[in-house]
C-alpha cells in the first residue's frame, strides 16, 4: 500500500484548501465492521494548469459510494488506499464518501475490544500518523488543518467521548462539537459503557474515563488524577500566554493501546496500565503524572501549533517530554500528590527518573547505526513510513535533553517567551524548525541557530573525560571533549566527611561551557574526593572521571549527597560496563553495595533493571549467570531486609519484584503464592501473582493447570495477558510450539497478547529447548509484519526477538534476512538496532573476558 511523501503532501497544500469534514460513525453494524460516511468541503486553489488533479486516502473494508460536486464516481477506482480526484475547477468542492471500515485489533485505526472480565465491548481511535484512512475518507497530512464535526451512532447505554464535547441527541446518536482547525491525526473517538468521574475546572469540564471492570481503581485515584491534572493546566497558564485552546478536557483510559498516550486534543487516550489495578511504587504514580503534564503540554506545542511535516516530530514529542519532566519536577505537582496519598510524597525528583530511565533509552538509540539527528534532514524524511520509524529515544529523551540544555544555556526565561512568541505566531496553524528557531532568536541575542546546528542537525553521543592535575595548595580540571556540541555543564566538586570515612560533602558547584573548560584556571584547596563534570546532569554527554574521582565512586556512590549527581554516575558505570571499559561483574558488585543505602527509588528500579535485562542476561556469558543472579538475590534480600521496620512501600515492593525475577529455585516462590503474601508483606496481588506464577514456569515448577486455576481467579484483560505469558514460558515442547504458532501462524492475538507470549517465550534458562526456533524467527517475523502491519511488526521486532540468544549464528541469520527478506520498514529498523545491540554484548563479552 503506498505511504504519502513529503513532495506529494507539499504539492496537495498548494492545490487545496480544507475547510470542513463532517463525519458520520455507526459502530452498531456488528463485531467487524462499522459505517462511515463523510463530508468534506474543499477548495481547489487553481495553479499553472486550468484544473487540478489530487486524491483523498481512505482504506475500506468496502467502498460503497463516492459522490464529487454531486456526481457519482466509481468506488472500483479505488487504488490500494487512494481515490484519484481530477480535473478539479478552482474554487469549492463537496466531496462525499460512504464506506464500511474494518475494526482493529492491533491499535490501528478504531480499535475494538471485548473485555473478558464482564463482556462489555468499548471501541476508540488511535489515527496517528496515517490511520485516520482506516476510519474515514481523509486528506491525510498535517498541514491540511480542518474543522471537524463528528456524529456517532453507539449501542443503548454506551457514552461517545470525542474532541469537543459531546451531546446524546437520543436513539443511541451522539454530536461532537465542532472542533477548531486541528490536523487529521489528531481526530479521536472514544465509545463504550465508561465509568466516568467529572469535574469543572476555571469553568472548563474535565473528565476522567476507564472500563466499567476497573471502576473501583479508578475511584480510588481518581483525587490523585484530577488533582494533578489541576495542578499541570494552572501551571501551564502561568507559562504560556495563550488560554487553553479547545471546549474540554477529557482523559480516556482505553485498553489495548500500543503508546503511553496520545495528544488527541480535548480527548487524550492513555493506555489503562495506568489504572492500577495492584500496588504500584510512589514512582510510578510520578510517572503517569509526568505523562498527563507531557500530553497537556502537547495542547499548545503539537495541537494548537502543529508540525508541517514528519521531519519535525521532535517540536512536538522533545517539548512535552521536556515540558512533562519540568512542570513535573515543579512544586505544584509534588504537593497534588502528596495531599492525595496520606503523607507519603514521591521520593524522585522526576529529572532524576529521566536520566536514570528516559535519557538511558536515548544514549542506547544515539549509538546504533539507526541514528538521526534530533531535527533530521527533511530529505532524510521522504514518507510517513520513514517518519514512523524516528520515533524513538532520539526524539524524545535526546530532544528532551537537549531542550533542558539550551534552557540552562538561554535562561528559563528568555526560553519561554520565545515559545510564546512561537505560539502566537502559529496558532491553529502549522510551523518548521525554522520557525521554532527564529521564534527563539526573537527573545534572545544569543547565537540560537548555531545552536541549533550543533545539538539538532548532528547525531551521536559526546564524551566528556576529565584529568586532574594538583598539588598541596591547588587542583585544575581538564575536561577533554570526543564531540563537537558546546555542553554549559554544572561541575561538582566533592570532599571526604570528616565525620564518616565513607561519606561526601559538596565543597563547590561551579558551572562552566565546554569547551572551554579546558582551559579551567586552578582553584583553590587540596586534591578533591570526587569530582563530577555534569553534575546534577544538566547536558547530554556520557560522562568518563578521573582516576581518583573513579574510586571514590566505585567505593562511595550511595554517599554522594545529589540524587541527580548519583544518577549521573550510574549512568557513567552503565556507559562504561556497554563500552566494554567496566566488567560486569564490577557493576554487580557495585550495585550490591549501594543499592542497600540508596534513598532514591528511581535509582534503585533503573540500576536493578540494568543489572538484570542488561548485565546478567546479556553482557555477562552464561556460564555466570547464576552467579550474577545470586549475586542480585542477596541485594534484593538486603533491600527486603532495610523495609522490615514497615518503611519504604516502595522500596520493598521494587525488592520483591526483583527477587521473584531472579529467582533460581522454586520453593519460597511457591510458598509465597500458596500462602497469598511475602513473609512480612506485601499480600500477592494480581501483579505479583502472575509475576511469581511466571517465574514458576520458567523453572518448570508450573503446570496448565496452575495457569488455569490462577486464570480462574483472575479472568481480566490482565489476567489474559498474564496466562498467555505463563503459558510461553513453560519449559515444553509442545508448550513453545502452540506459542510460536499463536504468535506467527495465526493472526488472532491482539496486539497485548503477541506481546505476552513473545515477552514468556524467550527465556535464558530454556536456551536448548528453544534454539530450533532462533531460524525460524526471521522467516516468520517477516511474514507476520507483512500480514500484520507496523504495530505488529514492533511487537514482533520489539519482543518476540531471540534476545538471550547473544551468539554469532543469530547475528548472521539476522544479517541475512535484513540482506535478503525485504521486512517492511517499521520491522526492517526494529531488526536493525536488536542486531546492533547483539553485536555490542558479543563485543562486551570479547573485551572484558567476561
Amino acid at each position: 500500500m503506498p505511504v504519502l511523501t513529503r513532495d506529494e503532501a507539499q504539492t496537495r497544500a498548494r492545490l487545496i484548501d480544507v475547510q470542513r469534514y463532517t463525519v458520520e460513525l455507526d459502530l452498531t453494524r456488528g463485531a467487524e465492521t462499522f459505517d462511515s460516511r463523510t463530508v468534506i468541503r474543499f477548495t481547489a486553489l487553481g495553479g499553472p494548469a486550468a484544473t487540478v488533479d489530487t486524491f483523498v486516502e481512505v482504506k475500506p473494508a468496502e467502498l460503497r459510494s463516492v459522490t464529487l460536486d454531486g456526481q457519482a464516481l466509481d468506488p472500483a477506482d479505488l487504488t490500494e488506499n487512494r481515490l484519484a480526484l481530477t480535473g478539479l475547477a478552482a474554487g469549492e468542492h463537496e466531496l462525499r464518501v460512504e464506506a464500511a471500515m474494518r475494526y482493529s485489533h492491533t491499535g490501528e485505526g478504531m480499535h475494538r475490544f471485548t473485555d473478558p472480565t464482564d463482556g462489555e465491548t468499548y471501541a476508540y481511535t488511535q489515527l496517528f500518523l496515517e490511520d485516520v484512512q482506516r476510519v474515514f475518507a481523509a486528506f491525510d497530512q498535517p498541514d491540511l488543518k480542518s474543522v471537524f464535526e463528528l456524529t456517532v451512532t453507539a449501542p443503548e447505554g454506551w457514552t461517545v467521548l470525542a474532541n469537543g464535547v459531546t451531546e446524546h441527541t437520543g436513539g443511541g446518536t451522539w454530536q461532537a462539537a465542532p472542533t477548531p482547525l486541528i490536523s487529521t491525526y489528531l481526530v479521536a473517538v472514544a465509545a463504550g459503557p465508561w465509568h466516568s468521574v467529572r469535574t469543572e475546572h476555571r469553568g472548563l469540564p474535565f473528565g476522567i474515563h476507564c472500563r466499567r471492570s476497573l471502576a473501583p481503581f479508578l475511584d480510588a485515584d481518581a483525587d490523585e488524577i484530577l488533582d494533578v491534572t489541576r495542578a499541570c493546566y494552572d501551571r501551564y497558564h502561568e507559562k504560556f500566554d495563550e488560554p487553553y485552546p479547545f471546549d474540554s478536557y477529557d482523559q480516556a483510559f482505553v485498553p489495548e493501546f500500543n503508546a503511553g498516550a496520545m495528544e488527541n486534543p480535548g480527548l487524550v487516550t492513555f493506555r489503562d496500565e495506568f489504572i492500577y489495578r495492584s500496588a504500584v511504587t510512589e514512582t510510578e504514580r510520578q510517572t503517569r503524572a509526568m505523562v498527563i503534564a507531557h500530553e497537556m503540554a502537547h495542547m499548545w506545542f503539537g495541537d494548537l501549533v502543529t508540525l508541517r511535516w514528519w521531519d519535525d516530530i521532535w517540536l512536538n514529542e522533545s517539548f512535552a517530554e521536556y515540558m512533562g519532566f519540568q512542570t513535573t519536577a515543579e512544586a505544584t505537582l509534588p504537593q497534588a500528590l502528596h495531599s492525595v496519598r496520606a503523607g507519603e510524597a514521591p521520593s524522585t525528583d522526576p529529572w532524576t527518573d529521566f536520566a536514570i530511565a528516559r535519557k538511558a533509552w536515548g544514549y542506547d538509540a544515539d549509538q546504533r547505526p539507526s541514528t538521526h539527528p534530533v531535527a533530521p534532514d527533511p530529505d532524510a524524511v521522504p514518507d510517513t513510513a520513514s517518519a514512523m520509524l524516528n520515533f524513538d529515544g532520539i526524539s524524545y529523551a535526546k530532544g528532551a535533553s537537549a531542550l533542558r540544555q539550551l534552557v540552562a544555556w538561554l535562561g528559563e526565561k528568555d526560553f519561554l517567551a520565545g515559545i510564546n512568541t512561537h505560539i502566537a505566531r502559529h496558532k491553529f496553524a502549522n510551523a518548521t524548525l525554522s520557525d521554532f528557531i527564529e521564534s527563539l532568536a526573537h527573545a534572545t541575542d544569543r547565537d540560537v541557530h548555531g545552536w541549533a546546528d550543533a545539538w539538532l542537525r548532528t547525531t551521536g553521543v559526546d564524551t566528556l573525560t576529565s584529568t586532574v592535575t594538583h598539588d598541596a595548595r591547588e587542583w585544575t580540571l581538564t575536561v577533554d571533549r570526543e564531540g563537537t556540541r558546546p555542553h554549559r555543564v554544572a561541575v561538582g566538586v566533592y570532599d571526604r566527611d570528616l565525620t564518616d570515612p565513607q561519606g561526601l560533602v559538596l565543597r563547590e558547584r561551579y558551572e562552566r561551557d565546554i569547551p572551554h573548560l579546558t582551559a579551567s584556571t586552578p582553584r583553590d584547596g587540596g586534591r578533591p574526593a570526587l569530582i563530577v563534570p555534569n553534575d546534577q546532569d544538566l547536558t547530554y554527554a556520557k560522562v568518563r572521571l578521573d582516576e581518583v574521582s573513579m574510586e571514590t565512586a566505585l567505593r562511595s556512590l550511595s554517599r554522594v549527597p545529589d540524587a541527580l549527581t548519583r544518577a549521573v554516575l550510574w549512568n557513567s558505570l552503565r556507559d562504561m560496563v556497554r563500552d566494554g571499559e567496566l566488567e560486569g561483574t564490577a557493576y554487580l558488585e557495585a550495585a550490591r553495595a549501594h543499592l542497600p543505602d540508596e534513598s532514591d527509588l528511581a535509582l534503585v528500579q533503573g540500576v536493578l533493571a540494568f543489572a538484570t535485562t542488561h548485565v546478567a542476561d546479556r553482557f555477562l556469558p552464561p556460564a555466570l549467570r547464576t552467579a550474577a543472579l545470586t549475586t542480585l538475590t542477596e541485594l534484593c534480600r538486603d533491600l527486603i531486609r532495610r523495609t522490615e521496620d514497615g518503611s519504604h512501600a516502595g522500596l520493598r515492593l521494587t525488592a520483591v519484584r526483583g527477587l521473584i525475577d531472579v529467582a533460581t529455585r522454586p520453593d519460597p516462590l511457591q510458598e509465597w503464592l500458596t500462602e497469598g503474601t511475602v513473609p512480612g508483606g506485601p499480600e500477592l496481588d494480581p501483579e505479583l501473582r502472575w509475576r511469581v506464577l511466571t517465574r514458576l514456569a520458567v523453572l518448570g515448577a508450573a503446570d496448565e493447570s496452575a495457569i488455569a486455576a490462577e486464570l480462574e481467579r483472575d479472568p481480566s484483560a490482565t489476567g489474559q495477558e498474564g496466562a498467555a505469558r505463563c503459558r510461553a514460558a513453560l519449559p515444553d515442547p509442545e508448550a513453545k510450539r502452540r506459542s510460536w504458532e499463536a504468535m506467527f501462524a495465526t493472526d488472532d492475538l491482539s496486539n497485548y497478547l503477541l506481546t505476552a507470549t513473545a515477552q514468556g517465550f524467550w527465556q535464558p534458562e530454556h536456551a536448548d529447548l528453544v534454539r530450533e526456533y532462533v531460524p525460524r524467527y526471521y522467516e516468520d517475523a517477516v511474514a507476520v509484519a507483512a500480514r500484520r502491519g507496523p504495530a505488529i511488526a514492533d511487537v514482533a521486532g520489539r519482543w518476540a526477538f531471540p534476545a538471550s540468544f547473544v551468539d554469532a549464528e543469530t547475528l548472521r541469520l539476522g544479517e541475512q534476512c535484513l540482506r535478503d527478506a525485504d521486512p517492511i520498514p517499521a520491522l526492517r529498523r526494529k531488526l536493525a538496532d536488536q542486531l546492533d545491540d547483539l553485536k555490542r554484548a558479543l563485543r562486551v563479552r570479547e573485551t572484558t573476558g567476561s
